[in-house]
C-alpha cells in the first residue's frame, strides 16, 4: 500500500516505524529536515520537506497515485486543507487528519465529500481519555481494551503471590471458575512474551492478558490478583483537553479534583464541570497536595504536556500516600523507565492513537488494533467474510486454521453472544474474531488470513 504521512512527530514517525516494517511503500512529509533525516537513517522510508498541505509537495510525496493520506500534523488547519487538496486534485481514496480542537469536531456535518473531505477524524484527547476512563473503571488494571463496542474485554493484570491462580496450570481456571469462560491470550514474564498452553503455570508478577464477556471481567481479575477497592476519589494534575474531557466522562459517578496553573483555565473548568472540584496551583507543591488530603486519594492522574512535571507529581502523589499513581508520558523514551516503580502506569498518547490509525490502514476487514505493552505485541479485531471456498477461515474449527507462529485467536463475538476460543469452535461469515499477534512481523499473514479469494464475489 502506498502511503503518505504528514508530520514526523511522535505519531507521524511511530506510524511510518510500524507500516514501514510491514513492507509498505511510505513517504513522509515534515517542515523539519532535522526529523525527516532522523526518520530517514531508521527507516526504509521516502522523505519530503515541505508544507504537506501545498499541492506541489504532495505530488512531490507522490500523491498521484498514492492510496492513503494520514495527515498527523500539529496543525488541525493543515490536516484539513491537506485532505482538501489530495481528494479535489489526486482523488486519493482514503484520507485521515488528526484533529484536536473540539470546536471542529462538534460539528460532524463539516466532514464530507462536499465540505472536507476527511474519510477518518482522529482525536488523540478523546482517545486517551476513553483509555483512561477505563482503567479507572477496572481497579488494578494495567490495560483495558474493548471489543465489538464493548461486548468482549481484554484486561491486563499483574499476578500477585495469594491470587487463587498464582502457582498453578491455566487449564485450572475452568475448575476454580466452572461458570465463566475466559481465555488467557498473552503472558510477559519479565518483559519476554510466553504464549499460553493448558499446562503454562502463572508466576507472580507475569503480566496476564485474557480475555472474557464484559460482565465475567471482575470475576476473572479477582482468580488472578487481590480485587482492589472500588475508585472513589480521583485527583488529577493538569486541567487540559484531556484533563477537562476525563473529569466530564467520570464526575457524575467519582469525587473529582482538578488542580490547574492557569487562573484562566481554572476559570474555564469551573464554569464548564459540573460537580468537580477546581484548584489553582501545582501539583508538585507539596503543602498543597498535603492540604487536600492526596493520601485519600484512590487513584492520581498527571496529565499536563510536560514529561518532567508528571513525573515530579506522579511521584509525589506516591511518596504522600496516593492510592493508584497513572502519568501520560510523551516520550516514549521515558515510558518503560518509570512504569511499575512508584508510578503504576504510564500512558502513551501516541501509542493510543496509533492502535487508532491502523485499524484503517490494515488490509482486510480489520474494526480495531490496539498495541499491547506498549507496542511489543498487538490485538486485532477482524472480521471474518466469505464462505468455506473463498475465505481461509469461514467454516473452519479454530484448531484446523493455519496461524502465523505466536499468534492465537482468543474470543469470537456473534451478533451480542460473545464466545470464548476453543479448538472446535467454528467460525462463520460475520463473525468478530479476536486475535494476539506476539510477533509484529507476522501481521501481514493475519491480514491475509481475511482477504476474501476471488469466488466471493
Amino acid at each position: 500500500m502506498k502511503i503518505i504521512i504528514l508530520g514526523a512527530g511522535q505519531v507521524g514517525g511511530t506510524l511510518a516505524e510500524h507500516l514501514a516494517s510491514e513492507a509498505n511503500d511510505i513517504t513522509v512529509v515534515d517542515t523539519d529536515g532535522d526529523r525527516l533525516r532522523d526518520l530517514g537513517d531508521r527507516l526504509d522510508i521516502r522523505t519530503v520537506q515541505g508544507r504537506g498541505s501545498l499541492p506541489t509537495v504532495l505530488r512531490q510525496a507522490g500523491a498521484d497515485d498514492a492510496d492513503m493520506l494520514v495527515a498527523v500534523t500539529n496543525s488541525d488547519e493543515t490536516n484539513m486543507v491537506a485532505c482538501q487538496v489530495a481528494y479535489s486534485l489526486f482523488h486519493t481514496p482514503t484520507k485521515i487528519a488528526r484533529v484536536r480542537e473540539s470546536a471542529y469536531l462538534t460539528r460532524e456535518e463539516l466532514f464530507d465529500n462536499d465540505h472536507i473531505p476527511v474519510d477518518v477524524l482522529i482525536s488523540p484527547e478523546q482517545v486517551v481519555t476513553n483509555y483512561i476512563r477505563r482503567l479507572i473503571e477496572h481497579p488494578g488494571s494495567l490495560q483495558v481494551i474493548d471489543f465489538a463496542e464493548g461486548k468482549a474485554q481484554l484486561v491486563a493484570v499483574k499476578a500477585y503471590y495469594g491470587g487463587p491462580l498464582v502457582g498453578q496450570q491455566l487449564r485450572q481456571i475452568r475448575a476454580h471458575m466452572p461458570n465463566v469462560d475466559t481465555r488467557v491470550a498473552a503472558i510477559f514474564r519479565r518483559d519476554r512474551p510466553i504464549t499460553p498452553r493448558g499446562d503454562t503455570v502463572i508466576e507472580a508478577d507475569d503480566e496476564v492478558f485474557f480475555i472474557a464477556a464484559k460482565k465475567d471481567i471482575r470475576a476473572v481479575m479477582g482468580e488472578l490478583r487481590r480485587i482492589d477497592q472500588t475508585n472513589k476519589r480521583i485527583v488529577i494534575a493538569g486541567g487540559g483537553q484531556i484533563g477537562e474531557r476525563l473529569a466530564e466522562a467520570i464526575e457524575s459517578r467519582y469525587q473529582v479534583k482538578i488542580i490547574e496553573m492557569s487562573p484562566a483555565r481554572c476559570r474555564h473548568l469551573s464554569d464548564t464541570l459540573d460537580s468537580t472540584v477546581v484548584l489553582q496551583g501545582s501539583a508538585s507543591d507539596r503543602d498543597l497536595m498535603l492540604e487536600e488530603n492526596i493520601a485519600d486519594a484512590d487513584i492520581f492522574l498527571a496529565l499536563t504536556n510536560d514529561d518532567e512535571a508528571n513525573i515530579m507529581s506522579s511521584l509525589l502523589a506516591k511518596r504522600l500516600g496516593a492510592g493508584k499513581v497513572m502519568t501520560i508520558i510523551n516520550n516514549p523514551a521515558y515510558v518503560d523507565l518509570v512504569q511499575g516503580g512508584e508510578i503504576d502506569i504510564a500512558i502513551s498518547p501516541q501509542l493510543a492513537t496509533i492502535g487508532t490509525l491502523l485499524a484503517h490502514v490494515r488490509r482486510g476487514d480489520i474494526v480495531s488494533v490496539h498495541s499491547l505493552r506498549r507496542g511489543a505485541a498487538e490485538a486485532i479485531e477482524a472480521v471474518a467474510h466469505g464462505d468455506a471456498k473463498s475465505s481461509k477461515v469461514v467454516g473452519k474449527a479454530i484448531a484446523d486454521i493455519n496461524l502465523p507462529p505466536g499468534t492465537t485467536i482468543g474470543a469470537i463475538i456473534r451478533a451480542e453472544e460473545v464466545m470464548i476460543a476453543h479448538d472446535n469452535t467454528l467460525i462463520e461469515s460475520g463473525d468478530h474474531v479476536i486475535l494476539f499477534v506476539v510477533d509484529k512481523k507476522h501481521i501481514r499473514d493475519v491480514e491475509k488470513l481475511f482477504h476474501v479469494g476471488l469466488s466471493f464475489f
